[in-house]
């Protein structure tokens, strides 16, 4: 009996622990648990907003790490997951693009280390304060990296967005006061990867035959049924939404609608202003409150705003914990960013005039790394979906 007992108490305690380790390990991605893709946002622009407080090129190398790693982690092999390396070079590609321009049109920055002096092109009077030319310094060409760098953590971070959350489903989560617009805008994703498909199988069969791929004759008798293929796909949308109710409206008292209209528009301007501020050098005291009111009203108009529109979803996505703590550990980075750049400012903002060697400040970096939660709580891409 006693056996007995001690195997059962043993098993309980397997149990307990393995369901433990469930509750602690990111499980295997599926439908039924599949990540909400506006916490992708959403901590994606959390880094964002970090990366707009800071000149450090340490830190912003931090940034760019981290959401490189959660990018390599979780990303499928979906057609927009490989918008990633899209966004890194563009991002490359700003920081060149801001050395050039200083090294061409000066920079206000002052500096004493003379590196080397360009031809200067001769302006009128009346442009005073700008220049052609000229000497360049150290400092000036500091700046522009650090100042090229923040810009380009900016994009790499957006780009990270890009490649973890699914666009169709983003906008499948759309409400319904835009449910239009998201139709078009997934009417018009879907059309171009198939204009492209038709295109390729197109020429592949006049190279199979034998005949010419090139040319502005090639380019004519590809391009009829390219277009016929377009519209018996735009038809068969239109009868589609057309079986499903589409257009179908409900009638909404006019004073419903002009709070609609007053809460959605000036809730978008608060969003904006507020955004503007948090990614300002020192609007993050009005930028916040800002944001937050914007936020409110424009939730609370598009939520009247769906009263018109009758539609319903199927299989709607969950905004689980997981999502929460997804979205969470953005919002952290930004918050003690933007916190650190409160109290230590010169910590973030390496020196130019004079030259100082960038330092990593611990508890910004530490801040940084929270980042990584989605890289252990995020459900795990499964094969079938990879091969997808």
């Amino acid at each position: 009996m006693s056996t007995a007992r001690g195997v059962s108490a043993a098993s309980d305690r397997g149990a307990s622990a393995a369901s433990a380790r469930n509750v602690f390990t990111a499980p295997e991605a599926s439908r039924a648990n599949a990540l909400h893709a506006g916490a992708w946002w959403l901590w994606a622009l959390g880094l964002a907003v970090a990366a707009s407080r800071t000149t450090d090129p340490l830190l912003l190398g931090l940034l760019v790490g981290v959401a490189g790693y959660v990018v390599a982690a979780r990303r499928t092999d979906a057609p927009w997951s490989r918008s990633y390396g899209a966004f890194v070079k563009l991002g490359l590609f700003v920081v060149g693009l801001r050395v050039v321009f200083s090294l061409l049109l000066g920079s206000p920055i002052p500096g004493e280390h003379v590196l080397f002096t360009l031809p200067e092109v001769p302006l009128p009077d009346w442009v005073q304060g700008v220049r052609i030319g000229g000497r360049v310094t150290a400092e000036q060409l500091v700046f522009a990296l650090y100042d090229g760098a923040k810009l380009a953590t900016l994009l790499i971070c957006v780009g990270a967005a890009n490649a973890l959350a699914n666009p169709a489903r983003l906008l499948k989560s759309l409400p319904g006061a835009l449910y239009e617009a998201g139709v078009a805008v997934v009417v018009a994703m879907t059309f171009a990867p198939n204009m492209v498909a038709d295109v390729t199988r197109l020429r592949t069969a006049r190279r199979l035959r034998g005949r010419p791929t090139g040319g502005v004759r090639a380019v004519l008798q590809i391009g009829l049924p390219v277009l016929e293929g377009a519209l018996e796909r735009s038809v068969a949308v239109a009868a589609s939404m057309d079986a499903r109710g589409y257009g179908r409206t409900a009638r909404v008292p006019a004073a419903v609608r002009r709070t609609t209209n007053v809460l959605t528009l000036g809730g978008l301007l608060g969003v904006c202003a507020g955004s503007y501020g948090l990614l300002a050098a020192e609007g993050a005291a009005y930028g916040l409150p800002l944001l937050g009111a914007g936020l409110l009203a424009a939730v609370a108009g598009l939520r009247l705003g769906g009263r018109r529109t009758v539609r319903t979803r199927y299989r709607p996505d969950l905004w689980g914990v997981r999502a929460w703590l997804v979205a969470g550990s953005g919002a952290a980075v930004a918050a003690l960013m933007i916190w650190a750049n409160a109290y230590a400012p010169e910590a973030l903002h390496p020196g130019v005039v004079p030259l100082e060697a960038p330092e990593l400040p611990l508890w910004p970096a530490a801040s940084v790394l929270v980042g990584l939660v989605p890289a252990f709580v995020a459900p795990v891409p499964s094969v079938k979906e990879n091969n997808a």
